[in-house]
């Protein structure tokens, strides 16, 4: 019934009807709006796109990583120093980082060029005009938008720069990370070796003291007892990220009991202050303080020179494919894009506007229709205060 009343109220050919009496008002009307954006377009300053590639440092496997296993139970050690899973999408949060940002707009001096007040308005309008991206060919493209070419192309080569000069800061390769890892690790052994060189020569040298020590047994567990250490913060650092059920940290727990094991027996064959005066005594126990520092030492320091080597290997951090060039023609606005979206919408409202209205008389004529469009305007008019 409703459906019937339907076609008779507003049927299909009412509606075409409508369409061919105004079918000059529906073609010249989305033409006129047309032109009319067109002419709109060209008073907006023309907006020019710079762009620059480059390529980020990659991964790789290194000649140490091979090798640390071989080198004693610290070898480990440098398999806990995480690998970025995506350098692309690290190179993309650096570039978007307030670091970068903050250099660019103290470079620039973007806040008066931006007529701002605060570094946080231009950041804002500094993300607006810049894009970055990466790509599945590996490259990250920068594109910064500016009404001056010169300024946008310089704008995108200042962006690689910083980059550049950020990373040059932090540790993001693999053999880099290795590399300021044991660095650390370096320095730290250095100092405690300096302290228990100077206590040894402190506890003072005499005959009787070199002939009652025997260097070699002490040698021998201070390296055991500079391995148990490094067992330990390799276990460490395996309970960040493995389960203790895990292979890997079941094995690194039975590597630390045997060493263990090793050096209780050593201890208990090597020398003691027992039968001995306080100085050869303190001599004794300084000296395998003495050799268990140096023995951490010379390990951090053969690991911190493989590191050296292998971020040496790696080359340019930041490869660089394409330069931002001054571009020559604009991007934006597009004017063409903009005419034809202005004529769409401007037919789509025309319709609209036909469709509503071919109701609307085709309710008129109908008694009891028009006697509820009656009530609704009554209401319409009292919601809005004018009844």
């Amino acid at each position: 019934m409703a459906a019937q009343l339907f076609d008779d109220e507003f049927g299909l050919l009412d509606l075409v009807q409508t369409i061919v009496e105004n079918l000059r008002l529906l073609v010249l009307g989305p033409l006129a709006v047309a032109v009319l954006a067109w002419g709109v377009s060209y008073l907006m300053p023309p907006i020019y796109t710079a762009k620059t590639q480059f390529l980020p440092p990659q991964q790789q496997q290194s000649a140490a990583a091979n090798m640390l296993a071989n080198l004693g139970s610290l070898g480990g050690l440098a398999g806990t120093v995480g690998v970025i899973k995506n350098p692309a999408d690290q190179f993309l949060a650096y570039l978007k980082s307030v670091t970068v940002q903050d250099k660019l707009i103290e470079r620039f001096n973007l806040l008066d060029r931006y007529e701002v007040k605060t570094k946080t308005d231009a950041r804002l309008l500094l993300s607006s005009n810049v894009r970055a991206a990466a790509g599945k060919d590996g490259l990250i493209t920068i594109e910064v938008d500016d009404q001056d070419p010169k300024f946008a192309a310089e704008l995108a080569n200042a962006y690689v720069e910083e980059l550049e000069k950020l990373l040059a800061k932090l540790a993001t390769t693999e053999a880099q990370q290795r590399r300021m890892f044991f660095e650390k690790q370096l320095t730290q052994a250095k100092d405690k070796l300096v302290q228990s060189e100077i206590a040894l020569r402190a506890t003072g040298v005499s005959g009787n003291v070199l002939k009652s020590n025997p260097t070699a047994a002490l040698a021998v567990v201070a390296s055991l007892q500079a391995a148990v250490t490094a067992q330990e913060v390799k276990l460490g650092t395996l309970r960040g990220y493995l389960a203790e059920t895990a292979p890997e940290f079941k094995q690194a727990l039975h590597e630390l009991a045997n060493l263990r094991a090793q050096l209780a027996k050593q201890e208990k064959d090597s020398p003691t202050t027992n039968g001995k005066t306080s100085a050869e005594g303190d001599y004794v126990s300084k000296y395998r303080d003495f050799k268990y520092n140096e023995t951490l030492f010379e390990l951090f320091a053969k690991h911190f020179e493989l590191a050296k080597i292998d971020e040496s290997r790696e080359g340019a951090v930041i490869q660089i494919l394409d330069v931002a060039q001054t571009p020559e023609r604009y991007s934006k606005p597009k004017r063409e894009l903009i005419a034809l979206i202005s004529s769409l919408v401007a037919e789509f409202a025309l319709l609209l506007f036909l469709t509503l209205r071919l109701t609307l008389i085709s309710l008129g004529r109908n008694f009891e229709a028009a006697k509820k469009l009656a009530v609704i305007k009554l209401s319409w008019r009292r919601a809005i205060g004018k009844a």
